[in-house]
């Protein structure tokens, strides 16, 4: 970095501290000597003086002190400054000592000479506190200067002006207050804070006064200060937080803008100085009733940097998130591998131009998961080291009436990808999965059921292989999901329709769920504690032997893929979520959309779970992430039950199909619960049997 940089003040900066310096200098010598100076001190000021002038604006470039326009002077600029006036300091009194500029002649019996004039301590401790006022004090006015609209924090909003209230005293806060001051063609004058924090009531912060918190004081804060606007400046807010300042905000007919979440944040590359221009309108994902998931993506994502890392169906939501969430750890190579070819094009020109990722860095594959001859070429070119496979489908209607290529898609391509990774040699293999896997009722949650099951086959056969399959609700903005289709709704003036007022979903943002992903992947595998099986499991069933406990605990257990689970939080009213985006979009549900009970469709649940009833729901290193401990399959089970299907496949037999993988998920079951009965193992259900709460999750996917 250079220590002068080359911008237009720093001439004028560097000449106006040189007369500072100058008369820092010249004043101490006179307030130390109130009667006048005597002709040796005189001397001595006017001797030294300029190489003070010089020496001192030398030390303030070696400190750093012009890297910013005084404008933008900050608490960093002032510790420079602090540092340059020691060192200012420090060889002014080095100097004259050393350099003697005046000499006063001695007399001594016997002995004649001289004694070198040196500083007075009163003037030295004048010179370095004048000196430290007056560059710190300089910059100072400079930045009341630039911020000049600051007093009108007090004065009240002028005509033509509107009012906000912001939303959280923190940093996040800070920037808004100051962007508005700064910035005239705005229109905006900040008229309070509203922070929780009680150590900040009653409070200044820039000028702004905290009037309250966001519980049971924000109705008399609105009523009391009149705002034209709210603005939720608090980026890691709940979402009961942001909900709470909406409801009370649209009963008054007050607009309501937020600053962008953490994720946008850390995904955004506009400079800091914009952010008064990125608050946007509050959308439904700012609302959900859930404590956001925060983590480092450098930490969690660590194990990713360096590697080649290959993202199956990278076009998707899922997959495009994943895609840029591992280009900020810095891979060696990302494959982005999709069958459609639009998706794949954007999300590699997204990558490219907007996140400024090299272009050596990735590897654009049209490529159909279901062709094992394609993936084997694929895999073979890029060896991947990393694996993560979202390639699926998930439109549950879709796949209802198309159950041949959701089998086919979802579950033995699932199995084919994994099976060619360990054959390739690679280390990790994550496979995206859903709630739908669980107890399924659907063909498509059957598939993805059977794609968890493809994995303990594949980790049977490839122990130096390390699979995972993480399972996970809904998601917000993902291809399908409930979320565009009310938005569609509600621009058509409704009605909004819902196929069961009861309905409960679980909820997650991609850009969330997709961290824990990278995160489940990073995770040790866990071993089987005592006394549980780890044996392969047979299947139960006609002919097919009981399941048999482990052994000797100690023993080394075989490779076993796991099943992690995302932490989902409370599960969402469907009804609750459509009433969200209706008021979000300033009308009335009562009055102004109507909503609509359509009735559920075939296999679709009232409420999903997460945990089947013969999995446990076990903690992990990572928060937010549950392992879902179960018995493996056996690996020339996993083959004859992919045999069967692969078979039905390829005949094309539609109805035989979905007969057979919901046979298949309910034989597993069976097994499972006859094992643990006949070994007397008592077994604890992890479905999560929680109240729903009321806000948003989606319906469809």
């Amino acid at each position: 970095m250079a220590i002068v940089p080359r911008h237009r003040h720093v001439l004028p900066q560097i000449a106006a501290d040189g007369a500072l310096v100058a008369l820092a200098y010249y004043l101490a010598f006179h307030l130390r000597f109130d009667e006048g100076l005597t002709h040796r001190y005189a001397l001595l000021l006017e001797r030294t003086i300029w190489w003070v002038v010089a020496g001192g604006v030398l030390v303030l470039v070696l400190s750093r002190v012009y890297l910013r326009s005084w404008s933008y002077a900050g608490q960093r600029d002032y510790w420079a400054i602090v540092r340059g006036v020691v060192g200012i300091t420090l060889l002014t009194v080095v100097g004259v000592a050393v350099l003697r500029p005046v000499q006063i002649p001695v007399q001594v019996p016997r002995h004649h000479g001289t004694l070198a004039l040196a500083l007075p301590n009163g003037v030295i401790a004048m010179f370095a506190l004048l000196l430290l006022v007056s560059l710190v004090g300089v910059r100072v006015l400079a930045r009341a200067l630039n911020e000049r609209r600051l007093p009108g924090v007090f004065r009240g909003v002028r005509e033509g002006e509107r009012g906000v209230l912001i939303v959280g005293a923190g940093d996040g806060g800070r920037l808004v207050v100051r962007e508005i001051v700064r910035n005239r063609e705005l229109g905006l004058v900040p008229v309070g804070f509203v922070d929780d924090d009680p150590r900040k009531r009653a409070l200044r912060i820039d000028g702004v006064k905290v009037l309250g918190g966001t519980d049971r004081e924000l109705p008399r804060i609105l009523e009391d200060a009149e705002p034209d606007e709210v603005i939720i400046a608090i980026p890691s807010a709940p979402g009961s937080t942001r909900a709470r300042v909406v409801r009370e905000c649209r009963a008054r007919s007050i607009p309501v803008r937020t600053l962008p979440t953490v994720f946008e944040l850390l995904k955004s590359h506009d400079s800091p100085g914009m952010i008064a221009r990125q608050v946007r309108e509050v959308r439904v994902e700012d609302v959900l009733g859930r404590e956001p998931v925060l983590m480092e993506l450098d930490e969690v994502g660590a194990y990713l940097a360096r590697e080649t890392v290959l993202v199956t169906g990278a076009g998707g939501s899922i997959g495009a998130e994943l895609c840029r969430q591992i280009a900020h750890v810095g891979p060696r190579r990302i494959v982005l591998l999709d069958h459609a070819e639009d998706n794949l094009f954007a999300i590699q020109r997204e990558l490219e131009d907007e996140r400024h990722v090299p272009a050596a860095t990735l590897a654009a594959v049209l490529a159909d998961c279901k062709e094992g001859e394609r993936m084997r070429e694929v895999l073979q070119e890029h060896r991947p080291t990393v694996v993560f496979h979202a390639a699926a489908y998930k439109h549950v209607g879709l796949m209802e009436s198309n159950p041949v290529e959701a089998v086919h898609n979802n579950a033995i391509a699932t199995r084919s990808t994994a099976l060619l990774a360990g054959e390739l040699g690679v280390k990790r293999f994550v496979l995206v999965s859903t709630d739908k896997a669980v107890a399924p009722a659907t063909v498509m949650g059957a598939s993805k059921a059977l794609a968890e099951f493809a994995l303990e086959g594949a980790a049977a056969r490839f122990p130096e292989t390390v699979y995972k399959a993480v399972r996970f609700g809904n998601v917000l903005g993902s291809s399908g999901s409930v979320v565009p289709i009310f938005r569609r709704q509600i621009a058509r003036g409704g009605p909004l329709t819902v196929t069961d007022k009861r309905m409960t979903r679980y909820f997650m943002t991609i850009p969330e769920a997709v961290q824990l992903i990278i995160r489940a992947g990073a995770l040790r595998s866990s071993q089987s504690p005592a006394g549980s099986f780890s044996a392969a499991v047979p299947l139960a069933g006609a002919g097919a032997p009981a399941l048999q406990p482990a052994g000797d605990p100690g023993s080394s257990a075989p490779a076993r893929a796991e099943v992690l689970v995302l932490d989902m939080g409370e599960p969402v009213r469907i009804v609750d979520l459509a009433r969200a985006m209706i008021e979000l979009s300033g009308l009335d549900p009562d009055r102004d959309i109507a909503i609509e009970e359509v009735g559920r469709r075939a296999g679709e649940k009232l409420h999903e779970e997460l945990f089947n009833s013969y999995e446990r729901a076990c903690p992990t290193e990572a928060e937010k992430i549950l392992l879902a401990e179960r018995e493996p399959l056996a690996a020339e089970v996993v083959a004859a039950m992919f045999d069967e299907i692969k078979l039905l496949v390829l005949e094309g037999d539609a109805a035989g199909l979905a007969a057979k993988v919901a046979g298949l998920s309910s034989t597993v079951r069976r097994g499972v619960a006859a094992s643990a009965a006949t070994d007397g193992a008592t077994r604890e259900p992890a479905t999560a049997s929680v109240a729903p709460v009321s806000l948003v999750h989606s319906a469809d996917a």
